[in-house]
């Protein structure tokens, strides 16, 4: 961490200040600008995302974390992919038994119900309503339109490049945070 114009700045991916050659001896200022800037528009990104969820909880009279769990589980189906309990605690950084209680309420205010569909019986799922998914739709589809246009002023391929950065630094971030702390050198991280 570091702090710039009295603002505190936490780069997402390392710039080697940690020790041997940094990125802005080995790879010049132009690029270790650019560097700081992509993690600070990243994190403002998020920062942004977590603004979208408290928000869309304060309308609908949620917990920020119920209201997290709900986007996480309504983007899950939209591609096709339920989430299972566990998959929605890795997913919010909640334990299983945190969870539990979390879905126990959603489930209540007739928000989602967990659901037995697969084959297998054990296997649990977790649906939205279609009240809730109405509600998140009026919510989230204006600003879908905006984003959309966005998107739109650039090329395929240029988004194409920024998706696979964006996973590519995902991975890194997931590495990263599965390690024991102090793992490996500064370096590395």
């Amino acid at each position: 961490m570091k702090q710039r114009d009295g603002v505190i700045f936490c780069p997402i991916v390392g710039a080697g200040e940690g020790g041997g050659a940094s990125m802005r001896e080995t790879e010049g200022d132009e690029l270790a600008r650019q560097h700081d800037s992509l993690s600070e528009a990243l994190r403002t990104y998020g920062d942004g995302y977590g603004q979208l969820a408290r928000k869309f909880a304060s309308s609908e009279g949620l917990h920020s974390t119920d209201a997290l769990a709900l986007i996480e589980i309504l983007a899950a189906e939209r591609q096709g992919t339920p989430l299972s309990p566990a998959q929605l605690s890795s997913r919010i950084g909640l334990t299983s038994g945190a969870t539990s209680t979390l879905l126990n309420r959603l489930e209540e205010a007739g928000h989602i119900v967990r659901s037995r569909v697969n084959a297998d019986r054990r296997i649990v799922t977790l649906h939205s309503t279609s009240s809730i998914q109405a509600t998140a739709d009026a919510f989230f589809d204006p600003l879908g339109a905006r984003t959309s246009a966005v998107v739109a002023r650039y090329s395929l391929e240029t988004l194409a490049q920024f998706e696979r950065l964006l996973l590519e630094l995902h991975e890194v971030m997931r590495g990263y945070a599965t390690e024991p702390i102090g793992v490996g050198s500064a370096e590395q991280r």
